[in-house]
């Protein structure tokens, strides 16, 4: 991976621990429409599609009608406004990292399916000690991860090329998206999914920490 310039990060399980906030303000929402709630070890395999799939995986099969996922959903914006920051952190490492690659002169930015507006407030006041060139999250009626031309857009910005640029992510969706992109997909192993299952999907490198990254660099 030597002579890369472009790093693009998935957010929620690879910047940020943020499964905790998560788990709980979904079961907050689940709460109050009275169905049962989750561990929050399940909700590994229950985030990284955006909160309208998660949503839709966390109520009981039976009630995936779309009039409640759609409450579900607003239920969830409301709980989790509430309680976003009250345990989220930056994974060890994280930090010191992100500024290894800033002394490489290593472009990077952040692409998330989280809402936008909570990509951009969790990076503004968790990450704020570092300049990204671009923090993206979901916006209604823009693709969503796995396709790739948010990722794309966000090279042509950095006016690399795909064969430039590492995508770095905690799942099947991350990998997907780089592959899609003709980027490098670099899988991390202290995120939401298993290293296992981010190999099948086609990650090149599974990183065990976070510094891990600028040995490839």
């Amino acid at each position: 991976m030597k002579g890369k310039k472009g790093v693009i990060f998935d957010l929620d399980g690879t910047l940020l621990d943020t499964l905790t906030d998560i788990a709980d303000s979904m079961n907050a929402a689940l709460s109050r429409h009275g169905f049962p709630l989750h561990d929050s070890d399940d909700y590994r395999l229950m985030v990284g599609g955006g909160i309208d799939v998660l949503a839709r995986r966390a109520v009981p099969r039976e009630r995936r009608d779309d009039g409640t996922v759609s409450s579900v959903v607003a239920a969830m914006r409301e709980e989790y406004g509430m309680r976003w920051a009250a345990t989220s952190r930056p994974f060890p490492g994280v930090v010191e990292m992100l500024a290894g690659l800033a002394c490489r002169n290593i472009l990077c930015a952040v692409l998330s399916n989280k809402l936008d507006s909570f990509t951009k407030l969790m990076v503004r006041s968790l990450l704020g000690g570092f300049s990204f060139f671009q923090v993206r999250g979901l916006v209604a009626g823009q693709p969503r991860k796995p396709d790739p031309r948010a990722a794309l857009e966000i090279a042509q910005d950095m006016r690399l090329t795909p064969e430039e640029m590492i995508f770095v992510g905690d799942s099947d969706i991350d990998m997907e998206t780089g592959k899609r992109a003709g980027m490098t997909p670099v899988g991390v192993s202290w995120g939401y999914q298993a290293p296992e299952k981010l190999i099948l999907s086609g990650a090149c490198v599974i990183l065990d920490a976070p510094g891990d990254l600028l040995k490839y660099l």
